[in-house]
């Protein structure tokens, strides 16, 4: 079927040819005959990127009195962004209708600009429910004359809040208008603003309720929590040709990884509400120019992001609400095309990738996160398509080729092509020779690749989570990302690391550091998890219960180590300097319950007490 063949206005027709528009969507050749011919309630399940604007635009264009200027249309969306892109699809259709005025109204623009528009006569307003009912409070639209209200996108609206907007609105609207109601789900509030404010609506569906785009792949990676930036970086370079965008949770967090992002040199940016309006039409012109590789943004932000072309979504973190990742992941496979959409996953959020499955009525598949050959050999590929591809301009190079030829001539054909390829692959190769496996396996897995630890500092010694961790980083010089799932407890705490740090961090038991007088102690736990600390074998001997206050009742390794209070030092040789088992020591470090450090040798009894943290 043409668009021809569903019977549009000439003038309408005309327009949509030259746009490119040829033969219509599942949910355009649905609406389109039935709003132009009749007037009707209408309620429309169909996914983000199946052509609504179009189904709903043409056929509300189509029955508009273009000699009145009273506002006889209402289009309601939920960002400022799906408003400002509908406002423009409906002028773009309207090119040949004489005499039409389309008015866009959201916030994050000055007020009285829109209302001396709105004053000056628009058939179609296009607005968010915000904007629209300052508009209305402010006397500054006349409502009463609307014979069509459109709510594209109403879970969306709903899931953000206007629930008593929409009642506001829609109660300043005659009660003889056509509502058309969209929506990519049916959430119970949905249907009741459909029970409420219809009269018998045709009801049309593309797909089944909440159901997911049949064109878009759905896949997760398992990672660990501190490695979910790394797996991100890794799923792009294994994706040369990515045209993506990065779902994050907060606006924070969204600025925080595009940030990232950019300084490891990447093509992305960050979108989210913090942004002035004019920075965000800046994004969005850089994103739909192609300038852009990565597109960070929240769930807020991205609606209305109408980029047909985009290759993958990557949900960075799940949504909140598991409703929500249908709308995320429409933002792919849009116009016919295909589409992936990534979860980065902890082990223990698997259980939610089972619930966006009954939802979407659709599989996930489970995949490995590209190891460092994986993304060189991808790489390499690339890079010898792009010289198959490339346009080469005779005219231009023709001068410089005598002289490259000359530098070139010791060297023969295979060698040039070696080391050509060389030149862009040894930059990945060099990136990823040594690159560890970012694959957690199952719920609660490291994959081999850390170990977790037991020290015995805890709450009575004045740490917090952050706290222990600053004073780890500073005895061990082990980097910040590489002590993780720290868990602290009264009297000891548990934290891991990667295998790699084992023989640095038991090395410390060898170096006579004490905290508020007390000797500390590295072990390897055999524990997993952390709800607590029982009878266990330690490293190297038995370890026995605690008492109160942090008091251990005894413990063994290579030598006996005596009992201690949580106020005292222990040493099981004849001074502070000596521990049986290892012999006398040249140097130990003591901290005090303030985070000072004070060093002693033998040749400085008392020491330089430093200043070391502060809680």
């Amino acid at each position: 079927m043409t668009f021809e063949e569903l019977g549009l206005e000439s003038k309408l027709l005309k327009a949509v040819t030259e746009l490119g528009f040829v033969n219509p969507t599942p949910i355009q050749e649905q609406t389109i005959p039935q709003l132009s011919s009749k007037a009707t309630d209408l309620v429309a399940l169909a996914q983000t990127g199946t052509g609504k604007t179009a189904g709903f635009g043409l056929p509300l264009l189509s029955r508009l009195n273009l000699n009145d200027r009273h506002t006889q249309a209402l289009v309601l969306a939920p960002t400022r962004e799906l408003c400002v892109q509908i406002s423009k699809d409906l002028i773009n259709y309207s090119k040949y209708l004489n005499g039409l005025k389309v008015t866009a109204v959201y916030g994050g623009a000055p007020i009285v600009g829109q209302i001396k528009d709105l004053k000056s006569g628009s058939q179609v307003v296009v607005a968010t429910p915000g904007r629209l009912v300052d508009i209305l409070e402010r006397k500054a639209l006349d409502l009463s004359h609307v014979d069509i209200v459109v709510l594209d996108e109403a879970d969306e609206m709903l899931n953000m809040g206007f629930k008593d907007d929409l009642d506001f609105i829609l109660g300043n609207t005659p009660p003889t208008k056509n509502t058309w109601l969209f929506s990519a789900t049916m959430p119970q509030e949905v249907e009741r603003i459909a029970k409420k404010y219809m009269d018998s609506p045709i009801e049309i569906s593309v797909g089944k309720k909440n159901q997911s785009n049949e064109n878009i792949s759905h896949v997760y990676y398992i990672v660990q929590q501190r490695d979910r930036y790394s797996a991100l970086k890794r799923i792009a370079d294994f994706y040369p040709e990515i045209f993506s965008i990065v779902f994050c949770r907060t606006k924070a967090e969204t600025q925080q990884v595009a940030d990232a992002l950019i300084k490891d040199g990447y093509n992305a940016d960050a979108l989210h509400g913090d942004l002035s309006q004019a920075q965000r039409d800046f994004v969005m012109k850089r994103f739909r120019s192609r300038t852009l590789q990565m597109l960070v943004a929240t769930d807020v932000a991205a609606r209305g992001i109408d980029v047909n072309d985009v290759t993958h979504v990557i949900n960075y973190n799940l949504p909140e609400d598991a409703e929500n990742y249908t709308h995320r992941s429409g933002r792919t496979a849009r116009a016919g095309k295909t589409g992936i959409s990534i979860a980065i996953v902890t082990p223990k959020e698997t259980g939610k990738i089972r619930d966006i499955e009954r939802i979407i009525q659709n599989k996930f598949s489970k995949a490995h996160v590209p190891n460092g050959v994986d993304v060189c050999e991808k790489q390499l590929y690339h890079l010898v398509n792009k010289l198959k591809a490339v346009e080469v301009k005779d005219d231009e190079i023709e001068k410089y080729l005598p002289k490259i030829y000359d530098e070139l001539k010791d060297l023969s054909k295979e060698e040039i092509i070696k080391r050509f390829v060389s030149e862009e692959f040894n930059r990945f190769y060099t990136y990823y020779q040594n690159a560890p496996d970012l694959n957690s396996e199952g719920e609660g897995g490291s994959n081999g690749r850390t170990t977790r630890f037991f020290v015995n500092m805890g709450q009575l010694d004045g740490f917090n989570r952050n706290a222990l961790k600053d004073f780890l980083i500073e005895i061990s010089n082990v980097q910040a990302r590489m002590i993780f799932n720290i868990d602290v407890k009264n009297s000891f705490s548990f934290f891991e690391t990667e295998n790699k740090f084992i023989d640095q961090f038991l090395a410390l038991n060898s170096m006579e550091i004490e905290f508020n007088g007390r000797a500390i102690s590295f072990e390897v736990s055999k524990a997993k998890g952390g709800s607590g600390y029982g009878d266990k074998k330690g490293f190297g001997g038995e370890r026995k219960s605690f008492g109160r206050e942090g008091e251990r009742r005894g413990s063994r390794r290579d030598g006996e180590r005596r009992s201690y209070g949580s106020d005292k030092s222990y040493a099981s040789g004849k001074d502070r300097g000596e521990r049986k088992g290892y012999g006398k020591r040249e140097e130990k470090r003591s901290f005090d319950k303030f985070g000072n450090e004070t060093t002693f040798n033998k040749n400085n009894e008392g020491g330089e007490r430093k200043k070391r943290f502060m809680r």
